[in-house]
């Protein structure tokens, strides 16, 4: 009888290789949305409308730094 040589004789279980392409697929597409700029206007002004200037105001007697005025 031949011996034949199979090597190692387990493998990665189909499971991990699913997940794996599901991982793969998700982070082509994050990666696809973002170079192409159709992944939404992310940011603090969002939902205000577009005349709201009072979205990037500070409260009374705070600076830019949280830092309270004098």
């Amino acid at each position: 009888m031949a011996d034949h040589d199979l090597g190692a004789t387990t493998s990665t279980p189909r499971w991990v290789k699913v997940f794996g392409g599901i991982a793969l697929v998700l982070v082509l597409l994050f990666v696809i949305l973002l170079l192409s700029g159709r992944g939404g206007g992310h940011g603090p002004s969002r939902h205000a409308s577009p005349g709201d200037r009072g979205a990037h105001a500070f409260p009374p007697g705070f600076t830019e730094h949280g830092a309270r005025r004098p």
